[in-house]
């Protein structure tokens, strides 16, 4: 979502895909669909949202949903009060490029786990109730620190005759700080993912080449689009 609103997708080979509006900031909306409370691991650029990790989706840290709640992420979180805003940037000048680990550059990926369901308790002989399990279950929303808040890296040399923007790739940089406290609560989950979504995004040379946008817009639909009032 750009400025409260949600971006168009386009699709290609399997994969959704949004505009990249270089120097915007954007943010996540996440949605429960299911009856239950989910944990979502969300991460930007391979980058866990929360600490900035590269794991799995199952050992990943996560945000809590109650039933059906929508919530809004609007940047990385970097201590339990504060985060930093998602912002559509290049790659050199992308977060990953600063903290060295560009492998997933230019994809957002929520994995949603659905809190594990409680067994009935059984009712033993000696008329004692027990727990069927008695571990701790694992942790799920966290408010951590990122390891380390540096500043993006600054982009290496200029574009020769051809126009830069053109060969650029977009990431996602570290925008202005936001107000974003967090709590930590554990949940049961279930071993495996119920539904994962992944979105690619890309800057509007990129997309053209993928065939999903016009490389200029056509004139005729801005007039057809005219309004007197």
């Amino acid at each position: 979502m750009v400025n409260g609103v949600s971006q168009p997708k386009f699709a290609h080979n399997g994969r959704l895909y949004v505009e990249a509006l270089k120097g915007r900031e954007y943010a996540i909306r996440l949605r429960n669909p299911y009856p239950v409370r989910v944990a979502v691991a969300l991460s930007v650029d391979g980058l866990n949202t929360i600490d900035a990790r590269e794991t799995t989706a199952a050992d990943a840290r996560k945000w809590v949903l109650d039933p059906y709640e929508i919530i809004t992420i609007s940047g990385w979180q970097t201590s339990s009060t504060v985060a930093r805003r998602f912002e559509f940037t290049t790659e050199a000048r992308s977060y990953g490029a600063a903290l060295g680990k560009t492998a997933n550059l230019g994809v957002i990926t929520a994995a949603f786990f659905k809190e594990r369901v409680p067994a009935p308790i059984p009712y033993t002989s000696n008329q004692e109730w027990r727990r069927r399990d008695q571990s701790p279950p694992a942790p799920a929303a966290a408010a951590p620190t990122l390891e380390a808040e540096q500043p993006a890296a600054q982009a290496a040399g200029s574009a020769a005759s051809r126009s830069k923007a053109a060969d650029e790739y977009a990431a996602t940089g570290m925008g202005r700080r936001t107000d974003h406290a967090v709590t930590q609560v554990w949940l049961d989950l279930e071993d495996t993912a119920s539904q994962t979504v992944n979105i690619g995004y890309e800057c509007r040379p990129h997309l053209v080449r993928l065939g999903n946008l016009s490389s200029t817009p056509d004139p005729l639909d801005r007039r057809e689009r005219a309004r007197g009032f």
